[in-house]
């Protein structure tokens, strides 16, 4: 993995915890080599997430809405900063441009972006890794919906293992480099649906 796309918040929560863990993803994925590919804002983990990559020497590609420009909140020290149109062409780049994803703690766009990675994924339009990082128990909620929606057959079995979660950043990267893709339903059948 040369490059990961980072889903996160903007906004700089209370609780320390959430803006530490995104420095040490940062940090950890600049000492480990691995770019960072992520919304090319300068607040909240957003912004600590940048900032510590670009500190410990990583690249950091920001890729942002002409909007969210105009509101001030780019991040202009970043090795290079994309200007789009708009989410849709964010999200696109994001996948253009990485080889995983990994989501930290957010709200309602970043469950956008990891409802979308998985679900390019199910269809086919990429094979890469979609991690989950489960800061401070963060998002047990969302895993146990997401294990209630493959019980209930809603998520195929072939689909089960696009979620990949972990509460330690490495062990979460060394289960994502293990990722290999499955079955998609653009290579199934319609019997197999």
């Amino acid at each position: 993995m040369k490059r990961l796309a980072i889903y996160c918040g903007s906004a700089t929560p209370a609780d320390p915890v959430y803006i530490e863990t995104a420095r040490m993803v940062g940090e950890t994925l600049a000492k480990r080599g691995i770019g960072v590919v992520y919304g090319g804002g300068r607040l909240g983990l957003m912004g600590a997430v940048a900032d510590a990559a670009l500190a410990a020497g990583g690249e950091v590609i920001g890729i942002i809405p002409e909007a969210l420009v105009k509101g001030e909140v780019a991040h202009r020290g970043c090795t290079e900063l994309h200007i789009v149109k708009g989410m849709h062409e964010r999200k696109a780049r994001f996948t253009e441009l990485s080889d995983g994803f990994v989501t930290l703690p957010g709200g309602v766009g970043t469950m956008d972006e990891l409802w979308e990675a998985i679900s390019w994924a199910q269809l086919g339009y990429h094979e890469k890794p979609v991690g989950v990082l489960n800061v401070a128990g963060f998002y047990d909620g969302l895993i146990s919906f997401n294990l209630h929606m493959i019980s209930t057959g809603f998520i195929r079995p072939q689909h089960a293992g696009i979620m990949i979660y972990d509460r330690a950043f490495e062990a979460l990267l060394d289960r994502m480099a293990a990722y290999r893709p499955h079955e998609t339903i653009f290579k199934m059948t319609a019997d197999q649906l």
